[in-house]
């Protein structure tokens, strides 16, 4: 999987690249401090599971530069690195930011969707901090592994036709009763061009 051409002209010198609480440890570039209320929340059916504070790709709360671009496509590509949380296809499936990440503006999506490119969680928003709750079975793969991503954008640039980004997460979403293998041709297609990051704005 990597993000959109699109997203990836948009990361921007220094990144905090790494697992952190998503399942390794993090290596802060520059002595850049960790972000200390910039989190995602994950809902599956009932449970909701935060991970944060530590977004996968960010850089103190600066967009993320060229240099930032690169290692964090790289680690885009390494769903082994992300932190897994199981989902059954009869589960919804919701996303949020804390509020002063949400007010920036972000979206959600997955390289799911039956097998058939990107589905959305959420469209670009900058009103709410939760996506509401969407069925499973519409952003799952049709494979046991889904990546979720979730991106907070710079609000100085998210209108532009190159919005900065601020922080990305990635996740995978483990779905047991799905045959275990490569992704269907469809879904990592889709994942390679990824979506507009801007889409719905």
């Amino acid at each position: 999987m990597s993000l959109s051409t699109r997203v990836i002209a948009a990361l921007g010198a220094v990144v905090v690249i790494g697992a952190g609480t998503l399942g390794g440890s993090i290596a802060y570039a520059s002595g850049q401090p960790k972000p200390i209320a910039t989190k995602a929340t994950v809902t599956i059916g009932r449970s909701s599971q935060a991970f944060a504070p530590d977004p996968v790709c960010y850089n103190g709360g600066k967009p993320l530069d060229a240099a930032a671009n690169q290692a964090c496509a790289q680690f885009s590509n390494q769903p082994s690195q992300f932190r897994t949380l199981s989902v059954k296809t009869s589960d919804r499936i919701g996303v949020g930011l804390d509020p002063d990440s949400a007010k920036n503006g972000w979206r959600a999506y997955t390289n799911g969707g039956g097998g058939q490119g990107t589905a959305t969680i959420s469209n670009y928003q900058k009103t709410s901090t939760f996506s509401g709750l969407v069925p499973a079975v519409n952003v799952l793969t049709q494979v046991r592994d889904t990546t979720l991503t979730i991106i907070e954008f710079d609000p100085k640039t998210a209108d532009s036709a190159k919005p900065g980004i601020i922080a990305v997460w990635f996740l995978n979403l483990k779905n047991d009763a799905a045959p275990v293998g490569q992704q269907s041709q469809d879904a990592s297609q889709g994942q390679q061009q990824g979506q507009d990051p801007s889409q719905g704005q």
